[in-house]
């Protein structure tokens, strides 16, 4: 294992959470979360270290993963790779929420969607830092 590639897509992977995550549930989601603040935590905002350190221990679990799974065959793997997890991981949860909380649907689908472009962008991430170049 190249610990410089491996080290570097985990930063990659942390750092797409870190700008993707804003993006969806601040500018995109924004409103939607606003109409549903009797559902989110009062003292949620004191917590967001938790996601942090999450999002870190994610970024590393899913690069590992793929690198122990790496095939070697580029972009279109980690597009695969991010469209495998995305639905394993991200889709199993959100359904499971919309069971247990009070949550629209269309909630539900704005995040399975979103979530799922942000699974492909994490894999094209790693499968661009870990898949060795040609020297051709």
């Amino acid at each position: 294992m190249n610990k410089k590639r491996f080290l570097g897509a985990v930063i990659a992977v942390f750092a797409a959470i870190q700008i993707t995550d804003p993006i969806i549930h601040g500018m995109i989601l924004g409103k939607s979360y606003a109409a549903l603040q009797h559902v989110w935590r009062p003292d949620m905002m004191s917590k967001m270290w938790i996601m942090l350190v999450n999002s870190f221990m994610f970024s590393i679990l899913f690069v590992y993963i793929f690198h122990k799974g790496c095939e070697g065959k580029g972009l279109l793997e980690g597009v695969r790779f991010g469209l495998i997890v995305g639905f394993f991981v991200y889709i199993y949860s959100i359904i499971n929420q919309y069971v247990v909380y009070p949550l629209p649907f269309s909630l539900i689908c704005l995040w399975g969607l979103l979530g799922i472009i942000q699974f492909i962008l994490y894999g094209v991430a790693t499968a661009f830092i870990l898949t060795p170049r040609s020297s051709s």
